[in-house]
């Protein structure tokens, strides 16, 4: 560990970036009652300044005098886009109150209770961890999370959505290494899975036979604890540590959950030093997690080997796919379309078995799960009163030590969304986040929408008509009464864009697609109602803030950078009601283990993605009028640097620069609060172009932009489809007699017109 230790202390860092890697605790301290107070006032103020803004100000300016068209146009505009932004605050201030309650209100389920619940548990949970053009190293991490999850029964899947068919060599050897994590994994776990699980059969035998406990028998288990937790300590003594996402899987994942069974091996010790045994009952449950910790079925599957499942480019469908096949047995066949899966009966008769199971886990392939994350959530599930609770989840966290300021930095937006979603769950509006998930199957079930495409039945279970599916999603499950529920611990950490290229991509699918979920928001209402159920206001205020705020913010921002409002219309209330927003984010930031400094940071990371978001909303509108999905793209995660689109990287200067004309043009005109906001903007716009973006790197994003318009590829004529009649080919009856004659007809048709107008001439 030395070793790697001294790697990780000399990789190269930027300045500024973050230095401590150790992770916040589990959970979360509970906040005191000064600050649940001042939560409260900072709420109520919010609300008290903007009334006054809007009677001492707006009001006092049309009863003082009329200001003619243009003034009243100018005042309701402001007044429109203050009231929004307002309202994102207060709705801010309003989840993190519901976090602080939850974090106040939660006791954690002692160890004891899980292990008496699970002991003679049978169901299972399937894991599946949705990947495309992953790096090995990446996708590996992940599912030795997953593997090493202290469940009775784990299946995890690596769905790889790679093109089965790779020309290049290295992308093929890259896809090979994927498909071997599995096994290997597996392969792994074997040797202490056997000895475990002997260990627990005896025992379970002795104690049907009525033995009771004795000092042996405490110090076995004793001995096998010790056993594990050297396992696990020598797996991270040669695990490589590239960067902190290798740590973390060293020292949390690894280290924690050795320094856990040593925990256990500590109270054993102990118990054999005073000798005072656990009873029989409670030995078995001890050794049972030890087995379990250790049994894992790992497989891997590529949808894109079948025709007959669905190939759209995105996440959701790459799950469906998988979903849509569970529970039942199929048998594959070989057509001239390629390969098909025909459902058959008897399990003898299959190529392909798919067990089901009552609970689903989604995993990003870039995210790491705690030891007992699979244990907690499902317990949290099965508890009386949860049983109509389809989703829960532990919003991710960041991983510390981030070594680029821009990751930082997106890490720091990344904890305060953590507990926005806890705050959010107080009160009913709680949103599925893609990253991870327990969901219950059978509610999947209920929303699932079937069509027929090609001949073949298309299970559409997780909606993919936007990029942010699992949003879309959370509102189709409340229409059949289902509800969702964030489980108030820290158990998952996923990684952040370390570059403003990959960031771009993350950021703008974020940005695309909740307007258009709105609608059905309504329509789930109307369901809610019409079932007697209860609606607040606040939770309708939140998710209308958490899917349309981007929009509106977005927009808000722009003008108030761009019009040069009446400086009539300014006040200081205005800031004053902005004032308990910016305390409370930077109070959050301090908690999470950031800077309140930040709060400015992140002002300025927010102005250099407006362009990021205005296309993402705009991306929204587009789809509105079109009808046409949105393409799904991946988040880029590669150890070099992604080049920026060329407009991304110029619009930040052009708001640099607009806003230092704005504040040369407000001086003069001794209009000092538009000239105190432009020159605020410039500055922070400035240093976060400069920390995030870097001249360097905008210089040759901003070239390569330039060369990709101006340089166009040759176009090639399309390869004609397989079954079209070429003189110097045999004839493909195979796939003639599958597609049937129809195509063939027609290009045929179209080669005779063309042969007639050839000889015309």
């Amino acid at each position: 560990m030395a070793v790697q230790e001294e790697q990780t202390r000399n990789r190269k860092r930027q300045w500024g970036s973050e230095r401590r890697s150790e992770p916040l605790s589990i959970m979360h301290p509970a906040p005191s009652v000064r600050k649940v107070t001042w939560g409260r006032l900072a709420i109520v103020a919010t609300v008290v300044f903007w009334l006054i803004y809007v009677v001492t100000t707006i009001v006092r300016q049309f009863l003082e005098n009329s200001g003619g068209f243009r003034f009243t146009m100018e005042a309701v505009g402001y007044l429109v886009v203050v009231s929004f932004l307002t309202f994102s605050a207060l709705m801010y201030l309003l989840a993190r109150q519901g976090a602080l309650y939850r974090f106040r209100d939660h006791v954690r389920v002692p160890r004891a209770e899980l292990d008496r619940h699970f002991r003679d548990y049978d169901s299972a949970v399937t894991v599946l961890v949705p990947s495309y053009a992953e790096e090995p190293a990446v996708v590996r991490g992940t599912l030795w999370s997953a593997a090493l999850q202290e469940f009775p029964n784990v299946r995890v899947v690596l769905l790889v959505d790679d093109s089965p068919v790779q020309n290049d060599p290295a992308e093929r050897a890259r896809l090979d290494a994927t498909l071997r994590l599995p096994g290997e994994i597996e392969a792994a776990l074997e040797g202490p899975r056997s000895r475990f699980a002997g260990a627990r059969a005896q025992l379970q035998a002795e104690r049907d036979a009525g033995a009771e406990v004795d000092r042996n028998h405490v110090t076995e288990l004793a001995a096998d604890y010790e056993a594990a937790a050297i396992w696990l300590e020598d797996m991270a003594e040669n695990e490589p540590m590239e960067d902190h996402v290798d740590e973390f899987f060293i020292d949390q994942v690894l280290m924690g959950l050795a320094s856990e069974l040593r925990l256990n091996l500590l109270a054993l010790r102990a118990s054999i030093d005073q000798h005072s045994y656990p009873d029989i009952d409670r030995v078995l449950e001890l050794r049972i997690r030890l087995e379990r910790t250790f049994t894992a079925e790992l497989r891997s599957f590529q949808r894109k080997s079948y025709a007959s499942l669905s190939h759209e480019a995105n996440k959701a469908m790459n799950l469906n796919s998988y979903i849509s096949l569970m529970g039942r047995s199929w048998r594959e066949e070989q057509t001239a379309g390629g390969v098909v899966l025909r459902a058959v009966d008897d399990e003898d008769d299959a190529d392909l078995v798919v067990p089901d199971s009552p609970y689903l886990l989604t995993l990003d392939a870039d995210s790491l799960l705690l030891r007992d994350y699979c244990l907690r959530l499902v317990y949290f599930l099965e508890e009386p009163g949860n049983e109509r609770i389809a989703v829960t989840q532990t919003p991710y966290s960041s991983f510390r030590g981030a070594p680029t300021r821009i990751e930082r930095i997106a890490g720091a937006t990344t904890d305060l969304q953590h507990i926005l979603h806890q705050g959010m769950s107080y009160y009913g509006a709680t949103f599925w986040v893609g990253a991870n998930a327990v969901i219950r199957k059978q509610a999947v079930e209920d929303i699932v929408e079937v069509e027929n495409v090609g001949g073949f039945e298309i299970a559409t279970y997780i909606q993919d008509r936007t990029v942010i599916e699992d949003t879309e999603s959370s509102i189709d499950l409340g229409t059949h009464g289902w509800t969702l529920m964030n489980y108030p611990e820290r158990l998952s950490y996923s990684a952040t864009p370390p570059d403003f290229g990959s960031l771009v991509v993350q950021r703008r699918r974020w940005a695309n697609g909740g307007l258009l979920i709105l609608p059905k928001l309504w329509d789930q209402l109307r369901e809610r109602r019409f079932r007697r159920e209860r609606v607040l206001m606040r939770e309708l205020w939140l998710r209308v803030n958490y899917m349309a705020s981007i929009a509106w913010a977005s927009f808000g921002l722009l003008f108030l950078l761009a019009y040069p409002y009446d400086s009539r219309l300014l006040s200081p209330v205005v800031f004053l009601a902005a004032l308990p927003y910016f305390l409370a984010m930077g109070s959050d930031l301090r908690d999470c283990g950031h800077r309140f400094s930040d709060i400015f940071r992140i002002y300025g990371f927010n102005l250099i993605l407006l362009p990021v978001n205005l296309a993402g909303v705009l991306k929204s509108i587009q789809q509105a009028i079109t009808g046409e999905k949105i393409p799904f793209v991946r988040t880029p995660k590669v150890k070099d640097r992604t080049a920026a689109p060329v407009i991304y990287v110029i619009v930040p200067y052009l708001i640099i620069a607009f806003s230092l004309v704005t504040f040369v043009r407000d001086f003069y005109a001794q209009n000092w609060g538009n000239a105190l906001f432009a020159a605020l903007n410039a500055s922070l716009a400035a240093y976060a172009t400069w920390m995030y973006v870097g001249v360097r790197n905008s210089i040759v994003d901003a070239g390569l932009g330039i060369l990709n318009w101006l340089y166009v590829d040759k176009k090639k004529a399309p390869a004609g489809p397989s079954y079209v009649v070429d003189p110097n080919k045999p004839v493909d009856w195979s796939s003639i007699l599958y597609h049937g004659d129809r195509r063939l007809n027609r290009d045929l048709r179209r080669k005779g017109d063309r042969r007639r107008r050839v000889g015309a001439r």
